[in-house]
């Protein structure tokens, strides 16, 4: 009998880390192995394949979305679709999976534990990558989200440890020693320098706080996910934008024709003047490809070795006047398709 694939779930809330963590853990692959990486986004456009892929142009590692919306709530078709056809595409030796940051775990372990996949896949070590600075926010706190993404984690990461004061890392402490049994592993990192040791540990069976919590989209807004990665822009358009909210969360996002290409210097400048939850891009720009990072009004700027187009997407915990930004955003473009 075939060898069941081991398979991780890499979880955590917005900006806690998770495709630095992934991209950490992709350079770190054993030589002669294929890996395979689902990722999920609460966004329409889907940037974290975007930043995977073009970050890693290599045929060791596949890359598919199951973006506009959440796999952990709709842990049916949308997310067994982008599944399949990645086991039967690639033939993985490892598959990691990254939810939305805004999702439930629950229901995708339930899924990957169950009758379908059990011949199939080996449910390993989940890893939840932490904030530790957001542990005295009580807006994290309080959202079953993000305390059961930590409740159900074998491996508990504090990240970004670098910029966290002696009273977060204290709170960390504190945080995980409170945690019901079998307690995670607890580690210390920084830009999401995971061990690949830790994906050889076993996936231990934990509580929910609340396993019923998950995160609903608007309907009127909501892309079907299997198609939301395939948008074909019309001739001769520069851009299209796709919507979503949900959980108190909005998002919306741009997708740039091929022939697009920005200002880097008026471009960094409008992302770093955002004051939203969140905001990735990959842009074809004057200086190259290159991937935006942008959280607490610190921007990074990642090198991407190619990418077929350009896209940006915000999440926001407020209502944006996203027509506003929408002409800001073109006002950074330097090329557009000719009439």
């Amino acid at each position: 009998m075939q060898n069941k694939i081991p398979t991780h779930l890499i979880t955590g809330f917005l900006g806690s880390g998770k495709t630095t963590a992934i991209l950490h853990l992709l350079k770190h692959k054993p030589e002669g192995e294929t890996w395979a990486v689902l990722v999920n986004e609460f966004g329409e456009v889907g940037i974290d394949g975007a930043l995977l892929q073009g970050a890693n142009q290599r045929k060791d590692v596949v890359v598919r979305e199951v973006p506009g919306g959440c796999m952990c709530c709709v842990a049916g078709l949308p997310m067994q679709i982008g599944l399949n056809m990645l086991i039967a595409r690639s033939k993985p030796d490892r598959l990691l999976i990254e939810p939305t940051g805004l999702g439930h775990p629950q229901e995708i372990i339930n899924t990957l534990k169950g009758e379908y996949y059990q011949e199939i896949l080996s449910l390993d070590a989940s890893i939840c990558l932490v904030d530790p600075r957001n542990l005295g926010d009580s807006r994290y706190l309080e959202n079953d989200n993000f305390r059961d993404q930590i409740h159900l984690a074998d491996v508990l990461v504090a990240n970004k440890t670098d910029l966290c004061s002696d009273e977060d890392k204290k709170r960390f402490e504190q945080f995980a020693t409170q945690l019901p049994e079998p307690k995670p592993l607890t580690h210390w990192v920084k830009q999401g320098e995971l061990s690949s040791e830790w994906l050889n540990l076993p996936h231990l069976d934990r509580m929910a706080v609340n396993p019923k919590a998950h995160h609903t989209v608007d309907q009127d807004n909501h892309q079907h996910p299997e198609a939301a990665s395939e948008i074909n822009l019309p001739e001769n358009q520069l851009f299209l934008r796709r919507e979503n909210k949900g959980q108190n969360h909005f998002s919306c996002g741009w997708l740039f024709s091929e022939q697009a290409s920005f200002s880097f210097d008026r471009l960094f400048s409008l992302i770093h003047s955002q004051n939203a939850l969140r905001l990735k891009a990959v842009a074809k720009t004057d200086r190259g490809v290159k991937g935006f990072n942008m959280q607490d009004g610190v921007v990074s700027v990642i090198e991407i070795e190619e990418s077929p187009d350009s896209r940006l997407e915000i999440i926001s915990s407020t209502p944006v006047d996203w027509d506003s930004f929408e002409s800001q955003l073109q006002a950074t473009t330097i090329r557009k398709p000719a009439a």
